[in-house]
């Protein structure tokens, strides 16, 4: 199960969308350079206090990441397998979207939005799943001509 490669991407999904939960994706910086960092779970200002939750985002990568780490153990049932990973990767598109829109939700013109390194981490996740949609399919045609030649 773990030897084959689309189980292996599977795992870096995970691994990448639990990284991504926990660190910041960005930080609003004021004009008197008070930095407020934007996380997944809570907008935290420079004096510690939580302002605003965005826990929708959270709530997105916390079901597509256990979305890919299940789908991992479906290995018998290919198509199946295939059809969880394009709805991963349709729920990570809704990442960016909800993330937009608290973006501009909380955006003015006082504040400046600095992205941070974590935002691409679903981006990658979502090409990780391209690769795995792509060899769970090659494995369905390989089992598909072998029981053809039986």
């Amino acid at each position: 199960m773990i030897q084959r490669i689309q189980s292996v991407y599977l795992l870096v999904v995970t691994i990448l969308l639990i990284v991504c939960m926990c660190t910041p994706v960005g930080a609003y910086i004021a004009e008197d350079y008070s930095v407020s960092k934007f996380t997944n779970l809570c907008i935290v200002s420079a004096d510690g206090v939580k302002d605003y939750a965005p826990w929708a985002m959270f709530v997105i990568l916390v079901v597509a990441a256990l979305l890919s780490f299940t789908t991992i153990f479906m290995f018998k049932k290919r198509m199946l397998q295939i059809r969880m990973s394009i709805f991963n990767s349709l729920l990570l598109v809704g990442y960016y979207i909800a993330f937009f829109a608290f973006y501009f939700a909380l955006k003015n013109d006082e504040n400046l939005f600095r992205i941070g390194w974590a935002l691409c981490l679903p981006l990658v996740s979502i090409i990780l799943n391209i690769l795995a949609i792509r060899a769970i399919g090659r494995d369905e045609g390989m089992v598909k001509a072998a029981d053809r030649l039986r």
